[in-house]
């Protein structure tokens, strides 16, 4: 692509440019003015710039997968309790959970990874996003973080992140884990809306003069709505371009099409790129494995977030009534609840594992009441 048509943020704001006509119409102050001039306004610069990860958790990590070149950066805090583990969405990063993981890290551990393809992790493919190379990736963190022996594990995921979990799950291997909260993603939502997604990725903004102007353009433009995790998350999903010397997206999503429904149906299509529309499963028991069926399979305490009114198909429209898990739509949020609303976030985080009893080894947490059950 050209550089000289680069669709980056415009280099002065609406705010930038109104201060720049006061300035230029403001007139001279004498000694006699009587109403002194107002003290500077918060600078540009200084309002978009980005905050150190350092801020949220106590460290990060890389974890070498042996017989690869595979990398996985992870970012963790918190010294007791279970692990709560999580996993982004497509096109975010371990950052996501930066804030809400600074109110956790009092009662648990958490350790949030930069799943293929995002953030600071490096792998032989960085496209291979379909649903069993994330699964095994998550597999093979797992196992060098703790061995055979792993402690009490929540997985936590956020939309893409979130059927990576599911899927995880739902392989009933993962011996200890504990708990399952799934974050704004629904099988019959997600699906009618893949046919969308090729669009919505073109029109986002490709390229950005500096780190500054795509925090902006995140918060101005809607995707997030709280500028502090704004300006922890937005910077790692960003890389410079030396060609086109602005800064794009670090995760080439665009390039993933093959693998989204397989998010969905734990089936990717057969050849790259295939339309959307024109997608045929490739096993007819697909349809009855499904995102949402697999949700309800897992043998764990589960917990969805939405972001506001979902559909939610038959099958978890009936497992809600039966209470096969536990449901709460987190009004006034955006699609990332956990960084617009990272308060409230973690503390429906840390009622879900106190009310399921999810400690360090699978008993009940010191320091955490149980909710109060109601008279009969």
């Amino acid at each position: 692509m050209d550089s000289s048509n680069l669709g980056s943020v415009p280099e002065e704001t609406l705010e930038e440019q109104l201060h720049q006509q006061q300035q230029e119409s403001k007139p001279v102050v004498s000694a006699f003015a009587s109403v002194p001039d107002r003290p500077p306004t918060q600078g540009f610069s200084q309002k978009y710039s980005p905050l150190d990860w350092s801020g949220y958790f106590d460290r990060e990590e890389d974890i070498c997968i042996p017989d690869s070149n595979d990398v996985f950066h992870l970012y963790m805090t918190g010294t007791e309790g279970p692990v709560i583990f999580c996993l982004h969405g497509g096109g975010y990063s371990g950052l996501s959970f930066a804030l809400s993981a600074s109110k956790i890290k009092e009662k648990a551990r958490i350790v949030a990874m930069d799943l293929r393809g995002h953030g600071k992790s490096s792998t032989e493919n960085d496209l291979d996003l379909s649903i069993e190379t994330m699964c095994n990736d998550v597999f093979a963190v797992l196992k060098a973080l703790y061995g055979d022996s792993p402690p009490a594990i929540v997985l936590v995921g956020h939309s893409m992140g979130g059927s990576v979990a599911v899927h995880v799950a739902a392989k009933k291997t993962l011996r200890s884990l504990a708990g399952l909260v799934v974050v704004d993603v629904v099988e019959g939502t997600a699906m009618a809306s893949l046919m969308h997604m090729q669009k919505i990725l073109s029109n986002r903004m490709q390229h950005f003069s500096s780190i500054e102007k795509a925090i902006e353009w995140s918060v101005r433009g809607g995707s997030l709505r709280n500028i502090d995790s704004a300006r922890v998350s937005i910077p790692t999903t960003l890389k410079y371009d030396d060609s086109k010397k602005c800064y794009v997206y670090r995760a080439r999503l665009e390039e993933t099409e093959q693998y989204w429904r397989g998010w969905i149906t734990g089936y990717e299509a057969s050849i790259r790129r295939v339309p959307l529309l024109d997608y045929k499963f490739s096993s007819p028991v697909s349809r009855y494995e499904g995102l949402s069926e697999k949700f309800l399979s897992c043998p764990v305490p589960k917990l969805l977030l939405l972001a506001g009114t979902d559909r939610l198909d038959r099958a978890l429209t009936i497992g809600q009534m039966q209470g096969k898990f536990q449901m709460v739509v987190v009004r006034h949020t955006g699609h990332a609840i956990q960084e617009d609303a990272p308060d409230e976030f973690a503390m429906l985080i840390l009622n879900f594992i106190s009310r399921n009893r999810i400690g360090p080894h699978g008993v009940e947490i010191p320091g955490l009441c149980r909710p109060a059950r109601p008279q009969s």
